[in-house]
């Protein structure tokens, strides 16, 4: 069983910065290092939407269009930790951000039909202007 945990969230101002991590436990080395993962937030009231993914050996990436430029997705498979740095950060992405992995060990970035088998529980992004 796969434990995924967040942090790094908090209250910024727009124009600020933060670095979010999502650290994998509970399982072996390939249950994570062997997964493409990704970043998803969500808003109350709000449909959950993709931010950002990543490959498995991190080779491939993709934004949504409303961060790119300004976040980028990394990991380090060593310790089984995803991260997001988010830059210039505006109001409008606040959040509740989640990571996930994947349900198909090397699965594409860009894979059809993705499915995710493990979720965090989050960690909020407040944007002040």
């Amino acid at each position: 069983q796969v434990q995924l945990v967040e942090s790094g969230g908090g209250l910024v101002q727009a124009g600020e910065s933060l670095t979010l991590s999502c650290t994998a436990s509970g399982g072996t080395y390939s249950s994570f290092a062997s997964y493409s993962m990704d970043w998803f937030r969500q808003v109350l009231g709000k449909e959950r939407e993709a931010v950002a993914a990543i490959n498995w050996n991190g080779e491939s990436t993709y934004y949504a269009d409303s961060v790119k430029g300004r976040f980028t997705i990394s990991r380090d498979n060593a310790r089984s930790t995803l991260f997001l740095q988010m830059n210039s950060l505006k109001p409008e992405d606040s959040g509740l951000y989640y990571c996930a992995r994947r349900t198909r060990p090397l699965d594409a970035v860009l894979a059809p039909s993705a499915k995710y088998d493990y979720w965090g529980r989050g960690t909020q992004v407040t944007v002040s202007s």
